[in-house]
């Protein structure tokens, strides 16, 4: 048994059983790929996927305890990597972070560049997705550690970590009838009007839908966009008014808005910080969550991390 058998097996059902597109992720070829996998069984015993001709068509019963066990083993042996890598050099390597574009865009850039001044040897890696994508990156050990306000905290494999909180706003174009009610604003007002805000993965959407349905309202949403800055520039067009996360509202970059403050009409949301379960942290990485979350010390992570 090798760790690159188990590597194959794993690959092949993070692409959802095609062997092409797992060899593809592994620089190798599907041969290649179906060879070591064949190997495997033949040396446990027992075949892991179900298969239809030559095409693999679903997981045995075996095949995901082996699973299972394969990803343990791998992340053990990421983890010795990391533990040699932290005692030879403690200020260089790799800091790869999963997050949206609104933490990306509005949140981040400061301890960014904290961090960078702190570790110049560090290389940075910021992937970006909507709050699903980015968990399974680390999940799948493509990410050190995931920021994001929704799926972190529901995601049985990350530890989550609660960071911030934080409440939407409405931005309308300057004129707009809503500004007049800033006082006595209600869901009905918002209701009343055609709504830009975002994809419903993303940044405490589901919040903004259950308030709406509370109330017995159903509001026009008329287009939802990836990110704030999307949803900014249709705002200015004309098409709605939009529903954003607060902080993502500059004063001096978004002067042709207004803003609208609504923390009394939605709940707070929350953005959290979520690790694989089971992962060794560079050191490094401790201090930017610290920088990230002042109040997640190195000793309140390790101990949420179970590190003694």
């Amino acid at each position: 048994m090798k760790l690159h058998q188990l590597r194959c097996i794993c690959e092949v059902v993070d692409h959802q059983l095609n062997v092409t597109d797992a060899a593809t992720a592994m620089f190798t070829s599907q041969p290649g790929v179906s060879k070591q996998i064949r190997l495997l069984e033949s040396e446990l015993g027992v075949p892991i996927f179900a298969r239809e001709g030559k095409r693999l068509t679903a997981i045995t019963e075996p095949g995901s305890e082996i699973i299972r066990a394969a990803r343990r083993m791998l992340r053990e042996a990421e983890n010795i990597g990391r533990i040699g890598a932290d005692f030879n050099d403690q200020t260089r390597g790799t800091l790869t972070l999963a997050t949206t574009h609104t933490q990306a865009r509005y949140v981040l850039p400061p301890v960014i560049q904290q961090f960078r001044h702190r570790f110049p040897d560090v290389f940075l890696q910021i992937r970006q997705g909507n709050p699903k994508q980015i968990c399974e990156m680390a999940l799948r050990g493509e990410a050190d550690i995931v920021i994001a306000t929704e799926a972190v905290s529901a995601s049985d494999g990350l530890i989550a970590l609660a960071c911030y909180r934080w409440h939407h706003c409405v931005l309308v174009p300057p004129g707009h009838p809503l500004l007049d009610k800033t006082d006595a604003l209600t869901l009905q007002d918002l209701a009343d009007h055609p709504i830009v805000t975002y994809d419903f993965a993303f940044a405490g959407r589901s919040q903004l839908n259950d308030a709406f349905m509370n109330a017995g309202l159903q509001p026009k949403i008329v287009l939802t966009a990836l990110d704030a800055d999307v949803i900014k520039t249709y705002v200015g067009l004309g098409l709605g008014i939009g529903l954003v996360a607060d902080v993502a509202f500059d004063a001096k970059r978004d002067a042709d808005l207004r803003r609208i403050n609504i923390s009394q009409l939605f709940p707070a949301s929350t953005t959290w910080v979520g690790i694989r379960r089971g992962s060794y942290l560079r050191r490094y990485i401790f201090d930017f969550v610290e920088l990230f979350a002042p109040h997640l010390s190195r000793a309140t992570l390790r101990a949420a991390l179970n590190i003694e």
